[in-house]
């Protein structure tokens, strides 16, 4: 049976059905092995989509992706529509598949105290002689996902943006909390009034997206100040 061409361009499904726009409005995990793999392919033939070749692709092998990562660049040749760019990248992708299957996961550090916090930030930013306000993300075990640096001033101060930082913890996980920190290159650990106001804003904007900043801490040399051991967060 032959369908109409228009019933056959991806481009024509609705928006949430076509695997790239699908992966980025729902995520990787409610895309289907055949989904994934048309993205692999980038695109079909004249009389089958992407997707329809990934299907008749995993029907050969039984649906099975192990048996799917034994064929060759020949093998996969074989089917009609893949090329050998085609091929190829269905081969790293499982191969790369494979090779996180034997990788150790990274432990993340876990976050505990004010001391952990300082330990992981402090060789940033603990020597300059101009100021930095970084934050870190955490996850929901307070292990940390990734330390950014916000901002990059003189030595009187930074500017700091709310609306970056919160992007970058809904981008970056997302972060479930996050931890301030910036320094004072005088030595001076007490938090002026500026730091006062700043993290009085930021705990409030967190509060409205359901994340918690945990700390905010003023380093210097090897010392610092923590709003949250002092009780002023």
């Amino acid at each position: 049976m032959t369908y109409p061409l228009k019933t056959l361009n991806i481009k024509s499904w609705a928006e949430d059905d076509r695997p790239r726009e699908k992966l980025m409005l729902k995520g990787k995990t409610n895309l289907s092995d055949a989904e994934l793999i048309a993205i692999l392919l980038g695109s079909g033939s004249r009389e089958e989509t992407a997707v329809g070749l990934a299907q008749r692709l995993l029907k050969e092998v039984d649906n099975n992706l192990h048996e799917l990562g034994r064929k060759s660049i020949s093998d996969l040749k074989k089917f009609k529509g893949i090329g050998e760019a085609k091929a190829i990248s269905i081969i790293a992708a499982l191969e790369i598949g494979r090779r996180r299957q034997i990788t150790s996961p990274i432990e993340r550090p876990q976050i505990q105290s004010s001391s952990d916090a300082w330990n992981i930030i402090a060789p940033m930013i603990m020597d300059l002689n101009h100021e930095e306000f970084w934050i870190l993300l955490l996850n929901r075990a307070n292990r940390v996902i990734s330390k950014e640096r916000i901002s990059s001033g003189g030595v009187a101060g930074t500017v700091v943006d709310a609306k970056i930082i919160f992007r970058r913890a809904l981008e970056g996980g997302p972060a479930s909390s996050i931890i301030l920190a910036h320094n004072h290159p005088s030595g001076n650990l007490k938090p002026s009034q500026a730091d006062i106001d700043i993290t009085k804003k930021l705990r409030k904007a967190g509060e409205s997206l359901d994340i918690s900043v945990l700390d905010h801490l003023i380093i210097s040399g090897n010392a610092y100040y923590s709003f949250a051991d002092d009780g002023a967060l």
